[in-house]
């Protein structure tokens, strides 16, 4: 091999496109940019990859993000003290005397109101959602008041009045695990090693000693 049989492969080097030459090259007149236009003319530059032509751009025409939506944030049924007390002091709330019961107290007794009460007295319109006590109103008379939070002036009123807000706990995950630890069936004792029978004890006894003892 000499240095004149070296050469390329074939196919990696090809002649530039020479353009603007005339028809006969394939290449003339306009040079392969079309007629006319911004990119027909020299030095034209399209702008960015995000430029839209001279409309107004898409991050424009868009509003601009405001805040954004807690995921974790908790949808509550509300109901105020005030409207409680109101429907408390119609008798709407009360619960139905039972025959027998002695009635005699100088100290009216709390009326007891739960999520299911207030729904059917049209207060609540979903149990889907968990209920929230808010202080607005007055409580004229003492409530027992079942619910899922209390805001701190409902707790307050509530309290004031003579009554109780009691929360509605739910067991977590660790709660339940203790209490199938606490629930699991006791082990069973262990048994107590076999002890020997005094039979068992005793050494074999041969026959010349059997016989020894027979003469």
């Amino acid at each position: 091999m000499k240095l004149h049989d070296l050469h390329p492969a074939e196919g990696s080097n090809r002649r530039r496109m020479r353009v603007g030459r005339g028809i006969a090259a394939g290449k003339g007149k306009t040079a392969g940019r079309g007629t006319k236009g911004q990119q027909a003319r020299t030095g034209h530059h399209a702008g960015p990859a995000w430029f839209e032509g001279g409309q107004t751009p898409i991050h424009v025409r868009l509003p601009k993000l405001r805040g954004f939506k807690n995921r974790f944030r908790i949808e509550y049924e509300i109901v105020n003290v005030g409207l409680i007390s109101a429907l408390a002091e119609t008798g709407v709330l009360d619960m139905p005397e039972i025959e027998g019961a002695k009635t005699k107290s100088a100290k009216p007794a709390p009326v007891t109101v739960t999520p299911d009460i207030l729904a059917a007295a049209g207060l609540v319109r979903t149990l889907d959602k968990p209920l929230k006590i808010l202080g607005h109103g007055e409580v004229t008379r003492p409530l027992f008041i079942v619910a899922d939070a209390f805001s701190k002036s409902a707790t307050a009123k509530i309290e004031a009045a003579g009554g109780t807000a009691q929360v509605l706990e739910f067991p977590t995950d660790a709660d339940l695990s203790d209490d199938v630890v606490a629930n699991a069936a006791p082990e069973a004792p262990a048994k107590a090693p076999k002890t020997a029978s005094p039979t068992e004890t005793l050494p074999p006894t041969s026959s010349a000693d059997e016989a020894g003892s027979e003469a």
